[in-house]
């Protein structure tokens, strides 16, 4: 079963993230839904989790938040990205998190101002699990 990110449907820096990692991860291992989706809703009800301000990674049965699910999708992408991501769990984990919810508290500014999401171009879009209204 392939690993799922699960991102903030709501957020443009967001989107524009998973649109990255899904063009770098030349092997198509993600898959992608917005945490605010049906899909999105049931996986995370299946982890006994609700939305948040986390991009959450499921895999293998394991649900990962914050640095930890940026740092294991980094892992699965192609070079230099995994190993960057690999050299980051060097970092402990408090300090991962601290640089995590200070990009996360400040992700709409760092987007352009745009009043919709991209869509994901057509060889992407089956990776994603469902059509969110922004696409």
């Amino acid at each position: 079963m392939h690993p799922v990110i699960l991102f903030d449907g709501d957020c443009l820096f967001c989107h524009a993230s998973a649109h990255w990692i899904a063009a770098r991860d030349r092997q198509a291992v993600f898959r992608f839904a917005a945490q605010q989706s049906a899909v999105g809703q049931a996986l995370l009800a299946k982890q006994e989790m609700s939305a948040g301000d986390s991009v959450v990674l499921i895999e293998n049965g394991c649900c990962y938040v914050k640095s930890d699910a940026v740092l294991r999708i980094g892992r699965r992408l192609a070079w230099p990205w995994n190993w960057l991501a690999a050299s980051g769990f060097l970092i402990p984990r408090l300090l991962r998190d601290h640089i995590y919810d200070t990009v996360a508290n400040h992700r709409h500014r760092l987007t352009l101002k745009r009043d919709h999401c991209q869509l994901p171009p057509p060889e992407l879009r089956s990776r994603f699990l469902d059509e969110w209204p922004l696409w």
